[in-house]
């Protein structure tokens, strides 16, 4: 993005002076402005009218007393690229496009589109086809309809695809904080990742929260995504396209490219986003971090008076990897003199009715169970519905956790099990104390577990920098491409560290001598002509320990062979000595994703490849800690440090063959389409590939 361009977006997120052109449709919008408390000028144009909404009509954008900071241009297609020349000229900050009808309808749209990026200039132009953007730290509405929020001294921004989605979470009855909403529209001139740099800048946005469709732009999202990372403003993504069908309506919606989920997994954990999976919860994470900010380890203490609250808290905690640790000797003997002689001192803990109501028994109780090692303190609770003294029992319960959390420096958060069950009211009091109202439990678990992810992450990084986070630009390769040699490819590899067998690639009569040269058993393959998928093609013979069986392997390779493709004959094979003592076999892979660019895959190689599934996926250029950290998290790790007694895998050799095929790709982002280290043999000492395939562009 240009320097011009990001100074805009500054001038269009928070404007010192609006504009809004457009008809009489806009009338409730031009006065929502001065209701939702913006301070500064708010001009309207429109040649046809001398007022719309409370405000004189200019009849150009010419006539304005100074280029605005934001226009909200609600015109129809064609008038809105005359309107942009206008801005550009004039020197305008930014402007928010809501007519639709260009190349998402394709024909005539898509030549429109590009008058449109043309007009814009160093304009910061948000659309088109979108609802527009709300800021709530300053009042600003430039929107077309009614939507709900109210001002805020902080809080978290949202940057939506939909327009829709982004008016109904305004609407939310959930005590969410927003600062801002964005939205997108079709990321013609600015798309998500500027939205993202700019606003990971803003020292009152608290969290960066996504309704995704498409990333348009991976290096720059990566990069935006990396600077929200270093300065704590955690990123939550909705990315919605999972399915094949899903896919296809978001690039028939969008006018873009859905791509692999797996690798927007990928991307995301790269950067420390949080991906969630609904509404509920993107909403209910952005509530805990914008109310009480991040939690400053996993580890959570969990107060409710119901069995079964505590049940399936134990099981979300299990399933999420959040530890209940159990309570002190001396935190059990001080509860047990509280609580009757029937409660079990556990966590969670059930502190029964006993002390309902009771705020300074249960402050204490709770203060109990808070001056132990936990990093925050969960209160399950519904609130009553039958009578004021209902009411004020849970209301102590609140302010106990509250206060006992307050009193050892943790994070206090009430959850109710279900959304409707925390009245608006105690939420409000509880955002007050920088205390956590979340609504429902299997949210607010996620969330805190989510939350507490990110923060790891985030003080792992203090350490280096994100700029290695960051994606390079990869160059789509749509050519002719050439498969290399098994030989050329596991050499190339080689150079870069890579573990081979030792071999000779000969003629065909000189197969036996090779093998003998090198000592049985050993393994023969077809190497001229390639042949991609040679064992498909009866092009591999194993295990062969002696001359003769090499000659006899020989003689069935011409066979096969000829009977895989007619007319193809056999000119040179590759004798290799053959690997034994496998612990496991794995594959490396490398895939070149014109969205994505080079994406690394590690996992069960050899038949399990496809049979059990079980690969992690990188994205390039990665560490080594995060590639020991990927091989650590697979199934085949249990096979790999010694299953039942069998020898352990050498893991140290295995990342270092893993790196050097990272390094090998890297070393040829500009060619390489695909690489496959398939099977790599892992030994008790050292790790070998056995077979290697390479496809680059034909330049």
């Amino acid at each position: 993005m240009n320097t011009k361009r990001q100074q805009n977006i500054r001038r269009l997120l928070k404007p010192r002076h609006v504009c809004i052109v457009g008809g009489q449709a806009m009338a409730d919008s031009i006065a929502r402005c001065a209701q939702a408390g913006f301070a500064g000028e708010v001009w309207v144009v429109n040649p046809k009218y001398q007022e719309l909404g409370g405000r004189k009509c200019y009849p150009s954008i010419a006539a304005l007393p100074e280029a605005p900071d934001a226009t909200f241009i609600a015109v129809p297609r064609e008038a809105t690229i005359e309107i942009l020349k206008e801005l550009s000229a004039r020197g305008a900050g930014g402007a928010i496009c809501y007519a639709a009808g260009y190349a998402e309808v394709g024909g005539e749209g898509v030549e429109l589109q590009k008058q449109f990026i043309a007009a814009a200039g160093d304009l910061a132009v948000v659309g088109p086809n979108c609802y527009g953007i709300l800021n709530y730290l300053n009042g600003i509405v430039l929107w077309p309809t009614g939507h709900n929020g109210a001002l805020v001294e902080t809080g978290c921004a949202l940057v939506a695809q939909s327009g829709n989605i982004a008016l109904n979470l305004t609407c939310n009855d959930r005590s969410v904080p927003f600062a801002y909403v964005i939205t997108s529209g079709n990321q013609v001139v600015l798309n998500v990742a500027d939205f993202v740099d700019a606003l990971a800048e803003d020292p009152k946005v608290t969290a960066i929260g996504l309704y995704i469709e498409a990333i348009s732009d991976i290096p720059a999202f990566s990069r935006a995504a990396a600077k929200a990372l270093a300065n704590g403003k955690p990123l939550i993504a909705l990315k919605a396209g999972k399915s094949e069908l899903g896919s296809q309506l978001a690039m028939s919606h969008t006018s873009s490219l859905a791509g692999s989920d797996r690798m927007y997994d990928a991307l995301f954990a790269r950067l420390g986003v949080i991906r969630v999976n609904s509404i509920p919860d993107l909403l209910e994470t952005m509530k805990l971090i914008s109310i009480a900010g991040l939690p400053k380890g996993k580890s959570l203490a969990v107060f409710t008076c119901s069995g079964g609250d505590g049940l399936m808290t134990a099981d979300l905690a299990e399933e999420l990897d959040v530890p209940l640790n159990p309570h002190s000797p001396e935190q059990v003997a001080d509860l047990k003199t509280q609580l009757p002689n029937f409660a079990s001192v556990t966590n969670p803990l059930d502190y029964n009715t006993s002390l309902w109501s009771h705020e300074d028994l249960l402050t204490k109780c709770f203060g109990t169970v808070m001056r132990g090692d936990y990093d925050a303190g969960m209160l399950i609770l519904d609130y009553a519905v039958d009578g004021e003294a209902s009411e004020k029992a849970c209301d102590a319960s609140v302010n106990a956790i509250m206060s006992a959390c307050a009193t050892y420096g943790k994070m206090p958060i009430v959850t109710a099990t279900l959304p409707e069950l925390l009245p608006a009211r105690v939420r409000e009091r509880m955002a007050k104390q920088h205390a956590a109202p979340m609504q429902g439990l299997p949210e607010a678990m996620r969330a805190f577990a989510a939350t507490a992810r990110f923060a790891r992450q985030r003080e792992e990084l203090k350490a280096g920098s994100t700029d290695a986070l960051a994606m390079p630009l990869t160059p789509v390769l749509d050519g002719p491409t050439r498969i290399v040699s098994e030989h050329a490819a596991k050499a190339a590899l080689g150079a870069f560290g890579l573990k081979v067998p030792q071999s000779r690639i000969v003629p065909v009569v000189d197969a036996a001598k090779a093998a003998t040269e090198l000592g049985f058993p050993v393994v023969l393959k077809v190497a001229a002509p390639v042949i991609a998928h040679k064992t498909e093609a009866g092009a591999v013979a194993v295990n062969l320990k002696s001359s003769g069986e090499v000659e006899a392997a020989i003689a069935r390779m011409h066979e096969s062979v000829a009977a895989y493709k007619p007319g193809l004959k056999i000119e040179q094979v590759l004798v290799e000595a053959m690997v034994k003592d496998v612990v496991a076999e794995l594959i490396i892979g490398v895939k070149r994703d014109p969205q994505f660019g080079l994406a690394l895959v590690v996992g069960a190689g050899g038949i399990l490849v496809e049979m059990v599934e079980d690969a992690a996926l990188l994205l390039l250029p990665t560490e080594r800690k995060t590639v020991e950290k990927a091989i650590n998290g697979l199934k085949i790790a249990k096979l790999l440090r010694g299953y039942r007694g069998k020898p352990a895998g050498d893991i140290e050799a295995v990342v270092n063959a893993v790196m050097a095929v990272a390094q090998y790709a890297e070393a040829h982002r500009g060619d390489l389409v695909e690489l496959d280290a398939n099977p790599l043999m892992v030994l008790p000492k050292g790790a070998v590939a056995v077979d290697a395939l390479i496809i680059q562009a034909d330049k």
